[in-house]
C-alpha cells in the first residue's frame, strides 16, 4: 500500500504472518526511513523494487517481531530507538526519548513515550504528512496487550495519540483489525459508526486487502480503547460512575478473555 503526502511517500510492507513495517521516502533528498523491522526479506524486496536505500531505521519497541530484521538491513543506516529500551534493542546509533528532537526524511518527527504494551515503547509522529507510527500501542480498533505496563499507563499513552488531528494516518504494527472489530461490536453492538466500519473491514479482508493504516478520526469514533471516557460507552458497559482508567482496564481485561 502506497500513500503520498507533502512530498513523502509511505509504503506499507507486510511481514511475517500479520506484521507491518513502514517505509517513508523523500524523493528530493533520496532519504528512506524504515519503521520497525520484523523480517529483512520483504523489506529489502520493497526497497530494491523502488531503488531506495535505507538512511534510517526506527524501532518502536524490543519485541522480536519488530526488530529481527535490523542486522540484515542496517548497512549504513542510522538505527534509532528509545533510551529507555536501549538495553534490549539492537545496537543503536541514536537513542531518543519523548520530547527530544528527531528528523526523518527531512521532516521533523515528534516522539511519544507510549508505554503500556511494553515499558519504553515509543510512537513517532510526522506532522507534515500526518503519519503516526504507533506499532503495538494504538492499533486499528484496538491496542496492544499489556505485557509490562499498567492499564493507567496505557490509557495515558493512548490519550497522547488521540490528541492528534483526525486526518492522521495511524500506521500500526499488525493486521488484527477483523478480530478487534468482532470484540468492539460485542462490547458496543448499537454503535452505527462501528457497525459500518465492521462491514468495511470484513469486505477488505475477504479481498485480502490490508486494513492498516487507518484514520485516527475513525479510531476516535469506533475504537473502544480510545473511548474509555465516552459517557455513551460507559452507559453501555454499566460503568457510568467509574473512572476513565477503570473503564479502560475493564475493556482491556474483556479483550484478553475474548
Amino acid at each position: 500500500m502506497r500513500n503520498m503526502s507533502n512530498g513523502l511517500e509511505l509504503v506499507t510492507v507486510p511481514c511475517l504472518s500479520d506484521n507491518y513495517a513502514f517505509l517513508v521516502h523523500n524523493s528530493q533528498s533520496d532519504e528512506t526511513a524504515l519503521i520497525d523491522a520484523p523480517e529483512a526479506a520483504p523489506i529489502q524486496a520493497a526497497l530494491d523494487a523502488r531503488g531506495w536505500v535505507l538512511t534510517d531505521i526506527v524501532l518502536t519497541h524490543h519485541h522480536p517481531d519488530h526488530i529481527d530484521g535490523v542486522d540484515a538491513l542496517r548497512g549504513t543506516a542510522r538505527v534509532i530507538g528509545a533510551k529507555a529500551d536501549v538495553h534490549r534493542l539492537p545496537a543503536l546509533d541514536f537513542a531518543i526519548a519523548e520530547g527530544e528532537d528527531l528528523t526523518l526524511c527531512g521532516t521533523k518527527a515528534q516522539v511519544f513515550d507510549v508505554s503500556g504494551h511494553t515499558l519504553g515503547h515509543i510512537a513517532i509522529y510526522l506532522a507534515e504528512p500526518g503519519y503516526a507510527f504507533t506499532a503495538d500501542s494504538l492499533m486499528a480498533l484496538g491496542c496492544g496487550r499489556l505485557f509490562e505496563g499498567t492499564p493507567a499507563q496505557m490509557w495515558d499513552s493512548l490519550q497522547k495519540l488521540r490528541a492528534l488531528p483526525d486526518d492522521t494516518l495511524v500506521c500500526s504494527g499488525h493486521e488484527y483489525t477483523e478480530a478487534n472489530a468482532r470484540f468492539a461490536l460485542a462490547l458496543d453492538p448499537e454503535n452505527t459508526a462501528l457497525i459500518s466500519r465492521g462491514i468495511q473491514i470484513t469486505a477488505a479482508r475477504a479481498a485480502s486487502e490490508p486494513t492498516v493504516p487507518s484514520l485516527l478520526g475513525d479510531e476516535k469514533r469506533t475504537n473502544p480503547f480510545l473511548r474509555a471516557d465516552d459517557p455513551a460507552l460507559k452507559a453501555v458497559l454499566g460503568m457510568d460512575s467509574a473512572s476513565d482508567a477503570d473503564v479502560f482496564a475493564y475493556i482491556r481485561a474483556q479483550k484478553d478473555k475474548f
